[in-house]
């Protein structure tokens, strides 16, 4: 069941993108669908997403998807054929924005560093140690 619900889980994620960039263009924009994770007996999907923007974009984001979740949900199930249409829950996930504030901090360290992150002197190809 296991790779049943993994499928299922990426074949829902591809289709709610789908539908949010074509049928809600200009209000998803900065949405992006990041996993879906679905129940194991299909009826229940946890929808994770990331916005660009701040903390005011992750709550316009996060009361329009609950807003249109109804409308999400039977889109969904007419693009996607399975036993039971998944009832929709929002998650907003934080893992992009933190990825992007470990970037920014590695280039700040990359920055300071006079020897560019050159490698270390003491080491010669080929000797063993």
């Amino acid at each position: 069941m296991g790779e049943r619900k993994i499928r299922v889980g990426e074949l829902v994620k591809r289709e709610l993108s789908a539908l949010l960039h074509s049928r809600w263009r200009s209000e998803s924009v900065a949405i992006t669908i990041t996993e879906v994770d679905i129940s194991p007996d299909l009826r229940n999907a946890r929808v994770y997403y990331s916005v660009i923007g701040g903390r005011e974009a992750v709550a316009k984001a996060g009361k329009f998807l609950m807003s249109i979740r109804n409308q999400l949900r039977h889109l969904l199930g007419q693009k996607v054929v399975i036993k039971y249409t998944p009832e929709l829950r929002f998650v907003y996930d934080p893992s992009v924005e933190r990825g992007m504030h470990i970037l920014e901090k590695l280039d700040e360290l990359a920055a300071d560093d006079p020897h560019g992150m050159e490698p270390e002197e003491d080491f010669r190809e080929g000797e063993q140690y």
